[in-house]
C-alpha cells in the first residue's frame, strides 16, 4: 500500500476548496461571475464592474461565512431571496440558469463520476444515481443543493442588480444595506431559536478518575469504520464484530462531535476536546497542526508509541503522527491495502497504540448512498479484514494484554454519504472495546461522546490526559478487579520507595 504523495496531500487540500461549503460559495459564485463576465474583457469598465459586484456581495459572503445553515435551516435561505425578488423584481434569467446548468454539472458530473472514477473506480454510470444524493444531501458540503442553490442565486442576481443599473441613489443604497442589516439578523435569530440539536460540550477537563502511572494494557488497537451508520451496521451480517462487541463492552449511545466532518472527529477523539479547542473545524484546514495536545504527545511523555494509519486529510491535524496511505485506489482494494500496510508497521514500529481507519465504507456512502446494498456490503468486509488482522495480531503474540476498541468516526445520512450537521443517521456511532480487562457482555445505555477515547486509550496505556482533553475516561468498561489490581501494585511500588 502506497504511502500518499506529497501531490496527493497537496490536491487533497486543493480539492477541500470545492468539496466544503463555505469555500465552494465564494469560488463557485466569482468563478460564473467571471465567466458570464468575458465577453466584456476588452471594456474599459470590465475590471471596475466586476469589482463593485465583488463588493456588493461581499456583504452576504461574510453571512454566510459565520452561519450555517444544517438541516432544516437550510430550507429558510428561500426567505432572502425571496425578499430581493419582491423588493427589485430584476432577474437575469440566462445567468441563472448558467450558473445552475454548471452547478449540477459540477456535482453531478465531474465530481459524482469523473472524480470517483478516476480516484477510486466508480462506473462512468455513475451519474445516473449520484444526481439523486446531491439533491437529497443534508451535510455541509458543496453537493448539497438545498444549500448551495439558494445561496448563489441570490449572490449572483445582487451582483447582476449592481453592475446593471447605470448609477445608484443614496435611498437605493440604503435599502441595499437595509437588506444586508435584516439577512444578517434573521440569520442571527435563526441559529438562536432553532439550532439547538449540537451535542452539549462537556465544559470541564477529564476529572472523572485520576490519572494512572502504570499501564493497565500492553497495546491499544483502535479500528475506526469511516462512515459506519449504526443502523446500517445492525442490518449487516458481521459475525466478528458482533462477537467482539457481545463479549466485550459496547456503548450505545455514542455520540459524535459537531460538526462531524472526518478530519473534525478525528481531531476530537485523540485530543479529548472540541473544535472550538484543538482549531480544526471542517476538513479545510487553513492552519495546519491542532493546538493542542494529543494522545500521541501524551504517549511520548512516557517513552511511548501512537501510530495513526489514515488518509492523506489526517496530516493537517496530526502531521508526523500520521501514516498516510494514498486514497487513489479502486473502492474494492483499499481496505485490503490498508490491512496490509496495518500488518507491516506492526512488525516494523510495535507501536503500543495503533489506530487504522478504514475508508471503502465512507467512500461508497459518498459515491453511491447508504440506502443501497454496496454500503451494507462495505460494512460486510470490514467485518472480515478486522477479523483477519485481528487473528493475525493474536498469532504473533500481539495481544498478550490488550484492549480492542472498534468504531466510526461518524455514521451517514441520506445523500452522498451526508455528514457534517448531525442528521439521522450519523450522529450516534457504533462503539465497543473487547479484551481481558475490559467487562464482558456489558452493554452502556448511557450517553456518551467519542471525545473520552483520548483519555481512555491514556488511561489503559498508563500515560497523562492530553493537556484539553474533556471526555471521561469510559470506566465503566474496565473490570473492576483489573482497576483494583493495579491500583494496588502501584500504591506497593509507591510504599517500597
Amino acid at each position: 500500500m502506497k504511502k500518499a504523495s506529497s501531490f496527493e496531500k497537496f490536491a487533497a487540500r486543493c480539492w477541500n476548496l470545492l468539496n466544503e461549503g463555505k469555500p465552494f460559495t465564494p469560488i463557485f459564485t466569482i468563478g460564473i461571475m467571471l465567466i458570464y463576465s468575458i465577453s466584456k474583457l476588452g471594456n474599459p469598465s470590465f475590471l471596475g464592474d466586476l469589482t463593485l459586484g465583488f463588493l456588493a456581495i461581499l456583504p452576504m459572503l461574510i453571512i454566510y461565512y459565520l452561519f450555517d445553515y444544517p438541516l432544516f435551516l437550510r430550507n429558510y435561505l428561500w426567505i432572502p431571496f425571496t425578499v430581493y425578488l419582491i423588493i427589485w423584481d430584476h432577474v437575469n434569467l440566462s445567468l441563472l440558469l448558467t450558473a445552475v446548468g454548471l452547478y449540477f454539472f459540477f456535482t453531478v458530473f465531474f465530481w459524482g463520476t469523473f472524480y470517483y472514477h478516476l480516484r477510486i473506480g466508480t462506473s462512468w454510470l455513475n451519474f445516473t444515481r449520484f444526481w439523486k444524493l446531491v439533491l437529497k444531501n443534508s451535510d455541509s458540503t458543496s453537493g448539497n443543493a438545498q444549500e448551495q442553490l439558494p445561496k448563489f442565486l441570490l449572490l449572483l442576481s445582487l451582483w447582476n442588480l449592481v453592475t446593471s443599473e447605470q448609477s445608484w441613489t443614496g435611498g437605493e443604497v440604503g435599502v441595499l444595506i437595509f437588506f444586508y442589516a435584516g439577512v444578517l439578523l434573521f440569520s442571527w435569530i435563526l441559529h438562536k431559536n432553532l439550532f439547538d440539536w449540537k451535542p452539549k460540550i462537556i465544559p470541564t477537563y477529564t476529572s472523572n478518575i485520576e490519572e494512572r502511572t502504570s499501564a493497565i494494557n500492553e497495546k491499544v488497537i483502535v479500528i475506526v469504520i469511516d462512515g459506519m451508520r449504526k443502523e446500517r451496521f445492525e442490518e449487516a451480517n458481521t459475525p466478528f464484530l458482533d462477537f467482539l462487541r457481545k463479549n466485550g463492552t459496547e456503548y450505545t449511545n455514542m455520540e459524535t462531535v459537531y460538526p462531524a466532518r472526518t478530519v473534525v472527529c478525528f481531531s476530537s477523539m485523540f485530543t479529548g476536546t472540541y473544535p472550538f479547542e484543538h482549531g480544526i473545524k471542517s476538513n479545510m484546514v487553513w492552519k495546519l497542526g491542532i493546538k493542542v495536545e494529543s494522545v500521541f504527545d501524551s504517549l511520548r511523555k512516557v517513552g511511548k508509541k501512537g501510530s495513526l494509519l489514515a488518509v492523506a486529510h489526517l496530516v493537517d491535524s496530526f502531521g508526523k503522527d500520521v501514516e498516510t496511505f494514498t486514497a487513489v485506489m479502486k473502492n474494492n482494494l483499499v481496505d485490503r491495502g490498508i490491512i496490509e500496510r496495518a500488518k507491516n508497521i506492526m512488525e516494523e514500529q510495535d507501536p503500543d497504540l495503533q489506530i487504522v481507519q478504514l475508508i471503502s465504507t465512507d467512500q461508497t456512502g459518498h459515491s453511491r448512498g447508504v440506502l443501497y446494498d454496496e454500503y451494507i456490503q462495505k460494512i460486510e468486509e470490514a467485518d472480515s479484514l478486522v477479523e483477519e488482522y485481528f487473528h493475525w495480531l493474536k498469532d504473533r503474540g500481539k495481544l498478550e494484554n490488550y484492549t480492542f476498541i472498534v468504531c466510526a468516526d461518524h455514521g451517514q445520512a441520506d445523500g452522498i454519504g451526508g455528514h457534517g450537521h448531525l442528521d439521522e443517521g450519523e450522529r450516534f456511532v457504533p462503539f465497543f472495546m473487547y479484551g481481558p480487562s475490559i467487562e464482558k457482555g456489558k452493554s452502556v445505555e448511557e450517553k456518551h461522546s467519542l471525545v473520552s477515547l483520548a483519555s481512555t486509550i491514556s488511561y489503559l496505556l498508563g500515560a497523562p490526559f492530553p493537556d484539553k482533553a474533556r471526555g471521561p475516561v469510559l470506566i465503566d468498561a474496565v473490570r473492576k478487579e483489573v482497576i483494583d489490581y493495579e491500583a494496588a501494585k502501584s500504591n506497593s511500588f509507591s510504599a517500597s520507595l
